[in-house]
């Protein structure tokens, strides 16, 4: 097992075409299926627990919990379709029974129903069979089962609410109501309704049933018959079609105008029912007085979403499942769309007058494959984006979601920068930088790299990585250019990752190879190719020593130098994605299948692993936060779910330094502006408010303070009044008790007569009654005796009638039985009779048979004969047939084949279309840069000429200047005057460059100051419009006093003095606060001004005699070499002349020496004047350089850019 165990925290996402995808628990907790688990959420603590589906699950089906909310059933598809009951009561939701067809062959199970005593659960079976299983699943015991339908589909099932055994099905063109009597599911009751298609039903009562249709029909049924007939859609029933028995003539009323919205959920509650009506709307239905009939009371619809693309899409959601509250006070919503809504009941009921709107049950959740996935460092939030052209951003601390805007396009990659406040989004044209603000996603910058599918900034976030195709552009966040182009990869780049130092990059791709580069000059330094397998994830170990890729090998691989270290299998179970912590104690696995692995690192060397159901979909992106605690997992289902990273002990991974996470937020000025304008204007719209309210409240008091008044002194004359009549009937009352105690008296007193009066005369009455009582018994003896003697008599009568009734029929049965064998005779002889008849026909009958079996045996030969040339022909027909019919199943199976390969060909041809363009570009753009450095080349080629032609010059003039020195004194007199005018030049260039940049500090003051003056009259209107605004208010009020001129007088007088007077003074002191602010504003600018012009001033002086230091320095050395030069050449004289005193010539050889001695001194003029001659033309050069620079002074473009001039750069020219 691995050391580290990730534990599921959050999701974010809603599993949809889960039929009941959304069920309440308990009041304040829901439950609906997220990826392969349901997650029970507890909406007022925004708290999740999860329960995990099963293993290899193909897909989750439906839901349904039990009438006691305990249980919870989820079907699901695997290699047969499984019912899993959990216990919601456990505290880890324990898995009580796995319920299956049994032998019935059921793919899966489309619906599901408790029974309301939780003991019963019906399950519906897909097609083709469509068979609907009643279970006992405590037992585990099938107790009936029936086929619903043979076409289906059934869209729900249902027990009856008050009774086990009643069940009704209704689907596409069904509606049934069967009972579980004798051990099996009998139908008693079905409609024709082939034409309605009825999505969805509720029990009412006992006996009636509301069931809507893909019209927006709404069907009420009582006893299994269709009764009454209305519309969703309209506010009073638009039909009441009465169906009576077959002796009552059915009555038809003019049908509505149908729509099509569909009735895809009915739930009832004590009030009445609620069923959706259309896209994105609920419309509650109450009961009336009438007999059984129902009013529409209020519709409520989903809101329009104002951060998406196109707001209303939102309101054309379809409403898929609907559950209510168990306390009825909570209306729940999912959508087709992957949303949750929910609403308070008692909320609509209060507002009557406006339209009742739903609101998210927790955050609005991605609604397609979700493509992106990237966390930053300095802030707890996660950036998602998914080919709903959405992008999303939440907080994995508060589990909430924080921003989230739509675009046009789809985006399919995503990168936070590790600041957490700019996030990069690739689309399908461009890539695009973009800044996070407290309430928006606003681009800032553009890159034309198209379709990138993967973009990561580096750990420092200096740079980021773009993919496009096969190609890896890194760009420099600050510059925003282009700084390498990565190219190596023959196949798309499917991952990419930074090097902890950010130094190197490690990318994947379709080919089967792995690079690492070098960031820094964009060197492959190192790879490894398997071209059998197409990588889809890649990531780097802590010490960035160790890369891990995956693929479609099923295989996990360590590469370490270029060599694949070691490879874990995965049982044919395909990796899409890896991560691994920072700490490097496990590795991570997304799955083909949506499930996680958790592997520990060092890789084990037998395969052990952890596997964790996360998704019903293959995972797209997997990565580990900086802090090691979290794991994020998204994939093509829709949904992010958040891992906490624990060891085995339950405990959180040690970090290796606390991570304190940054509150600031971007916003832009003009945002803030607004909003603190907003402000403003509602802080005094409350204090105007709050004024109108005291004024009313004081209204309100003094009226309340009369009516109090008027009503006390009316109770206290009631008071005085009822006192009087009090006392009036308290005396007749005293009077009354004396009258009727007196005639009480005279009654007891007449009743006692009475009574003796009765007694006397009973007692005289019952003496009487005695005597009679004995006489009447002494009658009963008598009549007792009289009746015996007559009984005696009859009984004698009827013995001797009795004797002669049995002589009479004996005798009669004697005559009967003499006919009886007079008859028996006769039969016998008919008998004989007719088997001789049928002797004969049976004679006849076979002569006849003999002669049509000869004759129809001849035909049936003939028959034979001609099936047998028939079957032959049939035969060879049916071989040409057959044939024929395999030449067109070969030719479509040829036609499908060249389809494929033509649309393999044409993307293939499309990709290469693409990258031709894009080698097109490539070559365009080097044949731009290499005929940019030809020209370049061919420049410097040139001036390398001129430079040589300026060496062979200078050291030709060199060794001139060496031989010929003295005129170089001249020279340098020459240069220190140019040097003294070109200083006085650049003096004069200097005070222009001061005077210009004085103007144009002068102008951005006039510039600024202008600003100002234009923000300030836009405050002033604003405030202007503030004023008028309750102005206008104050007029209103005085306006109700037109009636009264007194008030209306005041009135007039106060908004006066309130406005006008008071509005003058604080414009007065307004405009001396500004003149005030605006003389210090300028002072302190002129201030810095000069303090700026002072250290120009120093730095350019230094500059000069820095410059002047180094020319005298350069004279120095010169007038040294001229005196060297000048004792060289006194000695050289000496020598000459000691030579020829030695020699002692003769006065014929002193003319030709003098003639000698003449030509070196004729050479020498001819070198100083070639000497003043070149001195010239370059003195002459350097004037005309002069006058350039003159001229590009005076040039507006160049005077702002024009940087201070040393001396030192141009005495190179004058030391020639």
């Amino acid at each position: 097992m691995a050391a580290v165990v990730a534990q599921s925290h959050h999701v974010f996402g809603l599993r949809t075409g889960v039929n009941n995808n959304l069920l309440f628990f308990d009041e304040h907790t829901v439950v609906f299926p997220c990826g392969n688990n349901c997650v029970r959420y507890n909406i007022d603590q925004k708290c999740q627990r999860f329960i995990p589906g099963t293993e290899r699950s193909q897909g989750m089906q439906a839901l349904a919990i039990s009438a006691n909310r305990r249980y919870l059933a989820v079907a699901e598809r695997r290699e047969k379709g499984t019912i899993t009951v959990y216990d919601l009561q456990h505290e880890q939701s324990r898995k009580r029974k796995v319920l299956t067809g049994g032998e019935v062959p059921v793919r899966e199970f489309v619906c599901m129903a408790f029974s309301p005593d939780s003991k019963y659960l019906l399950g519906q079976a897909g097609g083709p069979e469509w068979t609907l299983f009643y279970w006992v699943w405590e037992k585990h015991k099938v107790m009936a089962t029936v086929k619903t339908t043979s076409t289906g589909p059934i869209h729900q099932v249902s027990f009856n609410p008050q009774d086990n055994t009643q069940i009704c099905v209704s689907g596409n063109g069904v509606f049934k109501l069967f009972r579980y009597s004798e051990g099996a599911l009998k139908q008693f009751s079905s409609v024709k309704l082939e034409t309605q298609n009825i999505l969805s039903h509720a029990w009412m009562s006992e006996e009636r049933v509301i069931a809507g249709t893909e019209t927006g029909r709404l069907l009420v049924f009582e006893s299994g018959d269709l009764r009454w007939e209305m519309s969703a859609t309209s506010k009073a029933s638009t039909q009441e079609a009465e169906r009576k028995t077959d002796k009552r003539k059915s009555e038809d009323a003019p049908p509505a105008a149908t729509t099509l919205s569909r009735v895809t959920a009915i739930t009832a509650y004590s009030k009445g029912f609620a069923c959706s009506a259309g896209p994105g709307t609920v419309c509650l239905f109450e009961k009336t007085e009438e007999k059984d009939g129902y009013r529409k009371t209020r519709e409520i619809k989903i809101p329009p979403d104002p951060c998406g693309n196109d707001p209303s899409q939102a309101e054309q959601q379809e409403i898929t499942t609907m559950c209510i509250s168990p306390s009825e006070e909570t209306l729940a919503t999912s959508t087709d769309r992957g949303q949750l809504y929910h609403i308070t009941l008692s909320s609509v009921e209060m507002t009557k007058g406006e339209q009742a709107q739903f609101e998210f049950l927790s955050q609005s959740f991605h609604s397609g494959s979700i493509t992106g996935l990237s966390i930053c460092m300095r802030k707890p939030l996660i950036a998602t984006c998914s080919l709903d052209h959405s992008v999303r951003i939440w907080n994995f601390e508060t589990n909430a979601l924080e921003l989230y805007k739509e675009f046009q396009e789809e985006s399919y990659s995503v990168a936070l920068h590790p600041s957490g406040l700019f996030i990069l989004v690739g689309f399908s044209d461009k890539i695009r930088l973009m800044n996070l603000l407290i309430d928006d996603i606003r681009t800032f910058k553009e890159f034309t790299v198209r379709g990138c599918r993967e973009c990561v900034f580096s750990h420092g976030g200096h740079m980021f990585a773009a993919v496009n195709g096969n190609v890896i552009h890194i760009y420099s966040t600050t510059m925003f250019d282009n700084v390498l182009n990565l190219k190596g990869h023959n196949g798309k780049v499917r991952s990419i990752a930074w090097s902890a130092d950010d130094s190197r990059l490690v990318s994947c791709g379709m080919d089967g190879a792995v690079y690492e580069w070098n960031a820094l000059n964009g060197k492959r330094e190192s790879e490894s190719v398997l071209k059998s397998c197409s990588y889809a994830g890649v990531t780097l170990s802590p010490d960035n020593k160790t890369i891990f890729a995956v693929g479609s090998d099923c295989t996990v691989k360590e590469i370490q130098d270029c060599q694949i270290l070691r490879e874990m299998p995965s049982d044919d179970v395909a990796f899409t994605t890896i991560a691994i912590t920072r700490s490097g104690r496990a590795l991570f696995t997304g799955t083909a299948f949506g499930t996680v692995r958790a592997i520990k690192y060092p890789l084990p060397l037998q395969t052990d692993w952890t596997e964790y159901q996360a998704h019903s979909a293959p995972i797209t992106k997997m990565m580990v936060t900086f802090d090691d605690q979290y794991l994020l997992t998204v994939s093509e289902d829709g949904c992010l779910l958040i891992w906490k990273i624990i060891d085995k002990e339950g405990r959180a991974l040690k970090r290796d330094k606390e991570i304190s996470y940054a509150e600031e937020i971007l916003i832009t000025k003009s945002d803030l502006e607004e909003k603190n304008q907003i402000m403003l204007e509602l802080k005094t719209r409350v204090d105007e408010l709050k004024m109108e309210n005291e004024y009313q409240l004081r209204l309100k008091d003094m009226n309340y303070s009369e009516k109090i008044k008027e009503l006390t002194q009316k109770f206290i004359q009631q008071i005085e009044s009822l006192k009087t009549e009090n006392q009036v009937l308290k005396t007749e009352k005293e009077k009354q008790a004396q009258v009727h105690q007196e005639a009480l008296s005279e009654v007891l007193e007449k009743h006692s007569k009475e009574q003796q009066d009765l007694e006397s005369t009973n007692n005289q009455k019952l003496m009487l009654e005695y005597e009679k009582h004995q006489e009447l018994q002494l009658k009963l003896q008598r009549m007792q005796e009289s009746y015996e003697e007559k009984l005696q008599q009859l009984e004698d009568s009827k013995v001797h009638a009795l004797k002669e009734i049995t002589q009479f029929y004996e005798t009669q049965m004697q005559e009967k039985v003499q006919t009886l064998g007079q008859c028996q005779d006769e039969s016998r002889q008919q008998v004989r009779e007719f088997e001789e008849i049928k002797k004969q026909m049976e004679e006849d009958g076979d002569r006849e048979l003999q002669d049509i079996r000869v004759k129809y045996e001849r035909k049936l030969r003939e028959e034979k004969d001609t099936n047998v040339k028939l079957k032959g022909e049939t035969g060879v027909m049916k071989k040409k047939f057959s044939s024929l019919q395999r030449e067109i199943d070969d030719r479509n199976l040829e036609i499908d084949k060249l389809k494929l390969e033509q649309n393999k060909l044409q993307g293939v041809i499309k990709s290469l279309e693409k990258d031709i363009l894009g080698l097109k570009r490539e070559v365009q753009e080097r044949d731009g840069t290499i005929q940019d450095k030809e020209k370049h080349i061919y420049d410097l080629k040139k001036k390398n000429q001129e430079l040589e032609k300026f060496r062979f010059v200078l050291d030709y003039k060199i060794n001139e200047l060496k031989k010929q020195i003295e005129p170089r004194e001249n020279a340098i007199k020459a240069m220190k005057e140019q040097i003294q005018e070109m200083e006085g030049e650049l003096e004069q260039f200097h005070k222009k460059n001061t005077q210009l940049e004085l103007t144009i500090a002068e102008l951005k003051l006039k510039l600024k100051a202008t600003d100002k003056e234009m923000h300030k009259e836009m405050q002033r209107v604003r405030d202007v419009e503030a004023l008028v605004r309750r102005f206008k208010i104050d007029l209103h009020s005085c306006v109700g006093f037109i009636q009264e001129p007194k008030k209306l007088k005041d009135s007039i007088r106060e908004l006066y003095e309130h406005y006008v007077q008071q509005s003058d003074v604080v414009e007065i002191v307004g405009v001396d606060a500004d003149i005030q602010k605006e003389y210090s504003r300028q002072r302190e600018h002129l201030e810095r001004n000069v303090a700026s012009l002072k250290k120009k001033l120093a730095k350019d002086t230094e500059v000069h005699r820095a410059a002047k230091v180094k020319i005298m320095k350069e004279n120095v050395s010169l007038i040294q070499e001229i005196n060297d030069l000048r004792k060289e050449l006194r000695l050289v004289r000496a020598q000459v002349h000691d030579y020829e005193t030695q020699i002692g010539l003769n006065k014929k050889n002193k003319p030709r020496s003098s003639t000698d001695i003449r030509t070196p001194a004729s050479a020498g003029t001819v070198t100083r004047l070639n000497f003043e001659e070149e001195a010239e033309r370059i003195i002459q050069l350097q004037r005309v350089e002069i006058q350039r620079l003159r001229q590009e002074l005076q040039g507006p473009s160049q005077t702002l850019a024009l940087s201070t001039p040393s001396s030192s750069t141009k005495l190179p020219a004058l030391t020639t």
